[in-house]
């Protein structure tokens, strides 16, 4: 299963955590680990080419990713992380609504 922890303040979204394989189906063959991926990856790619700034990204190639947002942006920057942050999540929860079983989001303080 794909656990998505999200790490939240009442106005902010600090970090996200990805881990763990969907196994909906073979290797190369796993749309939701497609999916999540392609939405994670995309956001992240997004955020580093649209805002320029540089969050902290640990990334292993066991299907690991932990994204922290740097503190003290200004404003505009702010706003522009936490759009493209939420749209992922949006993504991601669209994934879960149809393979809940393969995929798990989170939201702690």
């Amino acid at each position: 299963m794909i656990r998505v922890n999200v790490k939240e303040t009442s106005d902010r979204i600090l970090s996200f955590e990805m881990s763990g394989h969907a196994d909906f189906a073979e290797h190369g063959q796993d749309l939701v680990c497609a999916g999540a991926s392609a939405v994670s990856f995309g956001a992240v790619n997004a955020i580093l080419e649209l805002t320029k700034i540089e969050p902290q990204i640990q990334q292993e190639s066991s299907g690991y990713l932990k994204v922290v947002f740097p503190d003290r942006l200004d404003e505009k920057t702010e706003e522009q992380v936490q759009l493209l942050v939420r749209a992922m999540i949006v993504s991601l929860k669209t994934i879960e609504q149809d393979y809940g079983q393969y995929i798990k989001i989170t939201f702690t303080a």
